[in-house]
């Protein structure tokens, strides 16, 4: 499969989708399901341009410390944390780059999710403000929170309905601006779901994504998943 994808011959996404089942990530279980990138940081211009670099996030870091600003204070987590009894080893972070209530965040619009999601709830949805409710803003919130490592699901590639409440779901509203949570709303250069998917995947299949893919690989995948090169990448997890 590596030497299919070394030459071109298989796309990024099936690559990804190779290594997420290889490495037992798998569609039926919510705690390993398969965990793909964020490929952009630009979710606010009117227009995408593939052609330069900026508008791609930095592959070779974690999600958490791809802003810088965030890299001191999980570097002084890391530093200072001492487990009394001995048992849990130094972290970097506290939560995981993918887990069943991530999964379920993304997809609450679509069922089974929107049930799983009212049970983990215990029985209603979670507030407005802690949804899923614009892609722009997610972004926002990984930059703005070293705490919030989310990486993305393969339906960020292929599938434009999670992006919508097509089933008219009560789900809230904001508190500060009283807007209420309906469809996902969209990165400026998107003018659909279906444009957002498509676009995405475009920026997937990218040059600079394909030079670069392998990067991240060896952080979730690979030699940078523990261990001193683990350490130095600030990439250990609780």
């Amino acid at each position: 499969v590596f030497q299919k994808w070394v030459n071109r011959e298989i796309s990024n996404f099936d690559y990804l989708i190779q290594l997420n089942t290889m490495a037992g990530r798998t569609y039926n279980d919510l705690a390993q399901y398969p965990v793909f990138p964020w490929i952009l940081r630009d979710y606010t211009s009117e227009e995408l341009d593939l052609n330069n670099p900026a508008v791609f996030r930095d592959l070779s870091k974690p999600i958490g410390v791809v802003n810088e600003k965030n890299a001191k204070t999980v570097k002084e987590r890391y530093e200072n944390f001492e487990d009394p009894l001995g048992m849990i080893d130094k972290f970097h972070y506290g939560t995981h780059y993918s887990n069943a209530a991530g999964v379920m965040h993304y997809l609450i619009r679509v069922e089974p999710f929107t049930t799983l999601h009212i049970q983990l709830q215990s029985g209603r949805f979670d507030c407005a403000d802690r949804q899923f409710h614009s892609i722009p803003a997610t972004w926002q919130a990984l930059m703005d929170n070293p705490n919030d490592v989310k990486e993305l699901i393969p339906e960020f590639f292929y599938f434009p309905e999670f992006l919508e409440n097509q089933n008219g779901f009560n789900l809230g509203q904001l508190q500060m601006s009283k807007e209420v949570v309906n469809d996902v709303v969209l990165p400026k250069w998107a003018h659909s779901p279906e444009d957002f998917i498509y676009k995405h995947r475009k920026a997937l299949e990218s040059e600079y994504v394909s030079a670069h893919l392998h990067e991240w690989i060896d952080l979730i995948f690979g030699y940078k998943q523990r261990g001193p090169a683990a350490v130095e990448a600030l990439n250990v997890f609780y």
